[in-house]
């Protein structure tokens, strides 16, 4: 296949309900999509990086100019495996290269009829469905929020926390829903290993994982809470590749590990993740960024993978969003399905596409 060019867009995605984290509070998503056209097929990728450099040090337009200026040049082929390689040489910008490399995984996998699940090693046709709850206004407000999660079947709720909202909500939840309730929490490293004795307090819950309590850097601040405190350590913006989940687990600074592709710089990167833990007995679960119908479709396939022992952030489109801009992933039974078309099995919808659309501009390779 030749590559022909490269339409980047960015689109408008409001959220159902504003979603709140330590880090600050999104109405909507500004999303960047890029879709590749090869001489045979094309295919389509989604960038996760958020408006501003909050999460990360990556943004959106920071996003579009690095792929512009530097991706997209220096790509020699479709593959995706050779692209990475290409893509390299460039330090950083995982987001952007994830984006990249899912658009020609899309496009090579359109082309030789396979989906994204087989390509990666799937073992199952869906995934159970968790669901991530931003920090809520009032104990009421978090406790009705739950409630209707829980009644629609997902099987496990993560909340988010930050210091003044941590043990009580946790606490309030626990009583009000019971122990049976799959429950985790995520701090997105608002914490310093200063407030171990107060994290402990967590201990009494029995929850699943603690994620991210520290800075992203604090591998050995992270290995020094784990022995402080029963709930298992998860780390999400800390690992960024293969190689970072292995010394962090040899360090003993986690016992469980968030996959977002985004973060590790793409789905090829992200299975090796996969494989890593596996091999050292570390459980995974896959990690979202409000990701579209597109970015949906590949973290479901990931998410098939078997290592993926526990519910990922895989949840129904309506949970985000009125409408998305491909079919909408359903919960059924707790469960979301694995796309079984070639490539990611959905394409988006051009009415939807042009309803959202803010900036469009194609870019010839």
């Amino acid at each position: 296949m030749k590559l022909e060019g490269f339409e980047l867009r960015r689109i408008r995605m409001p959220l159902r309900t504003p979603f709140r984290t330590s880090f600050g509070t999104e109405h909507e998503r500004d999303v960047l999509l890029l879709r590749v056209v090869t001489s045979e097929s094309e295919g389509w990728g989604e960038c996760v990086a958020m408006s501003s450099p909050l999460y990360s040090a990556e943004y959106v337009s920071g996003a579009v100019s690095v792929i512009k200026r530097f991706l997209i040049p220096s790509l020699s082929t479709v593959d995706a495996s050779r692209a990475v390689r290409d893509m390299a040489r460039f330090k950083g910008h995982p987001m952007a290269k994830a984006a990249v490399e899912m658009a020609l995984l899309d496009a090579q996998l359109r082309a030789s009829g396979m989906s994204f699940g087989t390509f990666l090693g799937a073992v199952r046709e869906s995934v159970p469905a968790g669901v991530s709850v931003g920090i809520a206004p009032s104990i009421p407000s978090l406790l009705s929020t739950v409630e209707d999660y829980l009644a629609q079947g997902y099987v496990r709720i993560k909340l988010k926390i930050e210091p003044g909202w941590d043990v009580s909500p946790v606490r309030a939840v626990r009583e009000r829903f019971g122990d049976d309730v799959q429950l985790q929490v995520d701090a997105n490293a608002a914490y310093t290993l200063a407030d171990a004795r107060h994290l402990a307090r967590l201990d009494d819950f029995d929850l699943l994982l603690i994620e991210q309590p520290l800075a992203e850097d604090d591998l050995r601040d992270h290995a020094a809470l784990a022995r402080l405190i029963r709930t298992p350590l998860c780390l999400d913006e800390s690992i960024t590749s293969a190689k970072a989940a292995a010394f962090a687990i040899s360090l003993g600074a986690c016992q469980v590990v968030n996959i977002k592709p985004g973060r590790v710089g793409g789905y090829l990167e992200a299975r090796r993740v996969h494989d890593v833990c596996v091999a050292h007995g570390v459980p995974v679960w896959c990690g979202g960024m409000l990701e579209t119908g597109l970015g949906r479709a590949a973290n479901v396939a990931l998410a098939a993978l078997p290592g993926f022992v526990l519910p990922g952030d895989t949840s129904a489109s309506d949970r985000y969003y009125v409408e998305d801009i491909t079919e909408p992933f359903v919960l059924e039974g707790g469960r979301v399905r694995v796309p079984g078309g070639a490539g990611l099995g959905v394409v988006p919808d051009g009415d939807a596409l042009g309803e959202r659309s803010t900036w469009v501009e194609w870019v010839p390779v």
